[in-house]
């Protein structure tokens, strides 16, 4: 037997199996948010995420059967060509000069630049303390690391990406539970960071994302807000997915009626007329940002759980396999992948229902994206890796 066939049958196959679930069931949803819409753009889109799913299996094995620990090599070269990307960028789309376009090809160098500062971070956690003895010290190791999370977060703030932003402090606050730093230096960071928000929400934020954080808290207070205007997405959603029940639209006994006019009031309930399909959740993010309103009202209460379902079943083998992990390098990628995934699942469910306010957070392997896909699949891959390797006992 090949070492390479070997390290093939030595894959997690529960964790590739719930991520195939997963990849396909995005497809469905892609393909379902805009079967009724007109436009080859956006018909198209779920076979586009076919390719790029095509694509991100590839990159998934290959970061699979490659040793983990070679990304120390790499980890600081990916993250200096992000952050030169992150200040390149010149694309604005849905508000935030968040993105690159390179030949005719647009993509998010945020979703790049986390990824390589989870890689980072692994090395500044698992690798440096084996070659520097000082450096295992918890005040030292947030000396090294906060800069490297301090940087591109600064940058895509500026860019007003304040969602992917965020992930930073998700993935930030992983890798120090997860490093070892002793708890009373987590507790000065997360005091220093109480301080620091409402500093932020009355200087950083624009007006405009003021507004959606203030139409959130008044619509979780019943109080009355601009429905043609700032209200006018998470109201919808709310309809949508509240309307739902428990099996969804699609699997009601009663056929669904196709709308005979958009109505500014919006849909009424006495009609069971897909809210996605009526134009009241623009095209341009259904199928992404809010592709779990999408899932929501088509299939219920029961397809929204079995959603949340496939998440916690892929969050509990990471956990697993994080556990089995051989050293902190290995531990350190899962931990920051982990915050990661949890972050943009909670944020993007959570905005759907009113949970948390309104940001552009994509749903992990559901939403359509060719650059956050990708990235997942490699992150993932290196996931595997670390299962994979667990056993290996050589020095890289």
């Amino acid at each position: 037997m090949t070492p390479l066939f070997r390290k093939l049958l030595g894959m997690h196959w529960f964790v590739v199996a719930v991520t195939a679930t997963l990849l396909a069931f995005g497809v469905y949803s892609i393909n379902a948010a805009t079967a009724s819409l007109t436009g080859e753009n956006i018909t198209s889109k779920w076979y586009d995420q076919i390719l790029w799913i095509g694509i991100g299996t590839v990159i998934y094995f290959a970061s699979s059967l490659i040793d983990y620990r070679w990304i120390k090599w790499a980890a600081l070269p990916s993250y200096i060509v992000s952050i030169l990307l992150l200040l390149s960028t010149n694309t604005i789309l849905s508000g935030a000069k968040s993105w690159l376009t390179i030949g005719g090809f647009t993509f998010q160098p945020s979703q790049l630049a986390i990824v390589s500062g989870i890689l980072l971070l692994a090395v500044i956690f698992g690798e440096l303390p084996k070659r520097f003895p000082l450096l295992k010290h918890s005040l030292l190791k947030i000396l090294l690391a906060a800069p490297v999370v301090g940087m591109p977060c600064l940058i895509i703030l500026n860019e007003t990406d304040f969602g992917s932003a965020m992930a930073w402090t998700v993935v930030f606050m992983a890798s120090l539970i997860i490093g070892k730093v002793l708890l009373r230096y987590i507790i000065v960071i997360i005091e220093l960071g109480l301080i620091v928000v409402p500093m932020f929400y009355f200087f950083g934020l624009k007006d405009y994302q003021k507004e959606r954080i203030e139409t959130w808290l008044n619509m979780l207070y019943e109080k009355p807000v601009d429905e043609q205007g700032a209200a006018w997405v998470p109201k919808h959603n709310m309809i949508a997915i509240g309307s739902a029940g428990y099996l969804g639209k699609m699997h009601q006994d009663n056929s669904i009626s196709s709308p005979q006019t958009n109505s500014p009031a919006g849909p009424t309930d006495s009609t069971l007329s897909l809210v996605t399909e009526m134009g009241f959740v623009p095209s341009n993010v259904s199928i992404n940002d809010f592709i779990f309103v999408t899932i929501a009202e088509r299939h219920g209460f029961r397809g929204a759980a079995i959603l949340i379902a496939l998440y916690s079943i892929l969050l509990t083998l990471l956990l697993l396999i994080c556990y089995s992990a051989k050293d902190m390098t290995g531990r350190m990628l899962i931990g920051g992948f982990i915050g990661l995934i949890f972050y943009h699942v909670f944020m993007n469910i959570g905005m759907c229902i009113l949970l948390v306010p309104i940001t552009g957070i994509p749903l992990p392997f559901i939403s359509y994206g060719g650059t956050f896909l990708l990235m997942m699949m490699f992150m993932l891959g290196l996931c595997q890796s670390v299962w994979i390797h667990r056993g290996a006992d050589s020095e890289l």
